[in-house]
């Protein structure tokens, strides 16, 4: 059964206020700002949703970790360093990580992402460096200081969530929620069955949906409907050298996934800023619970999110995102991206 709102710490935003002795006037706490890391692997999307990541004024991002993946791991890692350069948050820590997948040769996608990864975007490379230190170190390190205060986001392979886990199976219980970008109850993209995050590294994938705690799998079944339409484009224009230099570019060099019917449907895919803005509001979304276990032996299936909305409910691992309200989505991504000084500098 479709449930509206995805329900757990993501939608628990406001808390209920003690009532105020008598001849005091108390106003009501403003809800705190939720602290994000962002592990990624920029990338188009995953560059919207780090721009999307600084703007929003109820996220706090504490931090970027990369992995290989739509393009290798120096490129990643230097796309996001110039990504918070624009976004004019250059003091988000970028700690780099895996650079391979556990088992399996690397995957990459430049033909959708471009060789670069940023499509046709060109970026000055930011001025900060990267962190020193592995990103397993950073996110074991961080989350553990601030054990059920931290929302942690992968929108790229499951790598470094992986080995992680691996090293420190308490993670699982330190953060505040775990959401993905990838997967999908239906087809994949990269394969009939499988989508490209869980695709590169299904082994990793499989270790992060068996660690005990509920993975909010945001993927194709939700994304495929958050699209960069003409008239999104036309919105995007208005955003100054945010727009011009960023968005705009990045659709553009876009190759999408030409099997989903990208130019019939009207416009690219923006996967990731769907996880991140999950977190902001998750009340745009519909969730389902279920069972998701990850094929890793297949021949044909490698990859596949094997999905049972009618599993036990004492064995369902995942909450299954199945829809959003694509015009409150772009009204709320687009008012985001507004907030930025980049959004009011000419292009």
């Amino acid at each position: 059964m479709r449930r509206r709102g995805c329900a757990g710490p993501l939608a628990a935003r406001h808390r209920l206020i003690p009532r105020p002795r008598l001849g005091r006037v108390t106003q009501p706490a403003a809800p705190a700002r939720q602290r994000v890391i962002l592990d990624c692997d920029p990338g188009i999307d995953d560059a919207l949703a780090i721009v999307f990541a600084c703007a929003h004024p109820g996220l706090d991002l504490a931090g970027l970790t990369t992995v290989s993946g739509n393009v290798d791991l120096a490129k990643v890692t230097r796309n996001a360093l110039s990504v918070l350069e624009l976004a004019g948050r250059p003091d988000v820590p970028v700690v780099s990580g895996a650079g391979q997948p556990l088992l399996r040769p690397p995957l990459d996608a430049p033909t959708v992402h471009g060789e670069s990864g940023l499509g046709a975007a060109q970026l000055p490379a930011g001025w900060a460096a990267a962190a020193s230190g592995h990103a397993v170190d950073f996110l074991i390190g961080e989350i553990g200081a601030a054990q059920g205060e931290i929302t942690l986001v992968a929108t790229g392979p499951l790598t470094n969530i992986a080995l992680a886990l691996r090293r420190e199976p308490r993670l699982a219980r330190w953060v505040r929620d775990f959401v993905i970008m990838g997967g999908s109850a239906g087809r994949g993209n990269v394969t009939p069955a499988a989508e490209f995050n869980i695709a590169v590294d299904p082994e990793a994938a499989a270790i992060v949906f068996g660690a005990g705690w509920r993975v909010t799998m945001v993927g194709l079944d939700v994304t495929l409907q958050a699209r960069a339409t003409p008239d999104i484009q036309d919105r995007m224009r208005e955003l100054g050298r945010l727009g011009s230099s960023l968005l705009l570019p990045g659709l553009l060099g876009y190759r999408g996934e030409p099997e989903q019917g990208d130019a019939a449907a009207g416009g690219p895919p923006v996967h990731d800023v769907c996880a991140v803005a999950l977190v902001a509001a998750p009340g745009l979304f519909s969730c389902v619970p279920a069972r998701v276990e990850v094929e890793t032996a297949g021949r044909w299936t490698a990859g596949m999110t094997v999905t049972d909305f009618a599993a036990a409910q004492a064995s369902r691992n995942a909450l299954v995102v199945t829809a959003v309200d694509v015009a409150a989505f772009w009204d709320l991504v687009l008012g985001a991206y507004q907030r930025l000084p980049a959004a009011h500098e000419p292009g």
